[in-house]
């Protein structure tokens, strides 16, 4: 296994290394810097060792608890949990999801100042399950960034239920703080899987009547924690299939929330619900058809958003039957089939 990083506040930026390499592995969250692991598994020696050199700076005994960690050799073995792959076929959707959640709560949130595992926004689904299977495979801590690909990977395939990105930035002691939730809808109900320091920032029970009701109490938790919410911003339904090569919509919705009312706010975000409920329908990509082959690179380098590159691919340049070869090709929708 692989770790690189260490985890930086604010406050003690003017410390952090400044050079270019240096700045390329470094992310932020809840106001806090930290290094991520690019190299992959195993750990190599370079980051391994920069992962304890930070542990001893931000921990009160310093290097002499470093010392007598590393060098006793009788540590009580770690186990490895064993991640819910498969569940009963009467078991409920809401035990389903609190089965995971605790999944998560036995890897537990990552202190280490090190980001184990790389998430890259930009990449595609299937890019993004290869990471949810080393997470699985290395047992490690993780973020709540990570935590979101773990959550889409453990619920793909669970017919009626859609899943959607939830973000938020919020302000503390001239802090800013970023932390993503993984939003669930299913049976009418709304829910959502997650890590955090904070029990009630992370996991919520499939209960909340309305997509507004759930972002609401997260508010209302952020404010226990003297936070001030400044922005929220909700994504689209992510698709079931592990081979897509579709990208997350992370951000369709984005509200500042010094500029609407309470009322306002829950107007905007209930609307954006009915949307993620009208486009659940057509947004996975059919497994039938590899995007990849139906797109070309330019098609997809030209345009990131994955809805444009459903629709692409729904009405793709198949030839019909019987047309003359000098004639445009026509396409036949009877190729693709819309999964529910």
């Amino acid at each position: 296994m692989k770790r690189s990083g260490t985890q930086t506040s604010v406050q003690e930026s003017k410390t952090r290394p400044s050079t270019v390499n240096n700045k390329d592995e470094q992310s932020e969250e809840n106001g806090v810097w930290f290094w991520v692991n690019k190299n992959g598994f195993p750990v190599d020696d370079s980051t391994w060792e920069r992962m304890w050199d930070h542990v001893a700076k931000i921990h009160p005994d310093g290097y002499k608890m470093v010392s007598t960690v590393r060098e006793n050799i009788n540590n009580p073995q770690v186990p490895v949990p064993s991640a819910p792959m498969s569940f009963s076929p009467n078991m409920s959707i809401p035990d389903r999801l609190e089965k995971i959640q605790n999944y998560m709560n036995t890897l537990q949130y990552n202190h280490t100042g090190t980001q184990f595992f790389e998430i890259k926004k930009a990449r595609p689904i299937s890019g993004l399950m290869e990471v949810a299977k080393d997470m699985i495979r290395e047992s490690l801590p993780i973020k709540c960034l990570e935590a979101i690909i773990l959550g889409v990977f453990l619920t793909n395939g669970m017919l009626g239920m859609e899943r959607f990105p939830v973000s938020f930035k919020t302000k503390f002691n001239d802090n800013y703080h970023r932390h993503v939730v993984l939003g669930i809808y299913h049976g009418g109900r709304y829910g959502a899987l997650g890590m955090s320091r904070r029990e009630d920032l992370m996991y919520k029970p499939l209960i909340y009547k309305s997509l507004s009701e759930l972002i609401v109490d997260y508010e209302r938790a952020y404010r226990k924690y003297w936070h001030d919410v400044k922005k929220i911003k909700i994504g689209l339904p992510i698709s079931h299939d592990p081979h897509s090569y579709e990208f997350i919509q992370w951000k369709t919705l984005t509200l500042t929330r010094s500029k609407l009312t309470q009322q306002e706010l829950c107007r905007e975000v209930d609307a954006h619900a009915k949307d993620i409920r009208t486009k659940s329908r057509s947004w996975s990509v059919p497994q039938t058809s590899s995007p990849r082959k139906s797109l070309s690179y330019a098609d997809m380098a030209s345009n990131h958003s994955s809805f444009n590159q459903a629709v692409r691919l729904y009405n793709g340049s198949g030839s019909a039957k019987g047309s003359d070869s000098s004639k445009k090709e026509s396409t036949d929708l009877s190729q693709y089939q819309i999964r529910i």
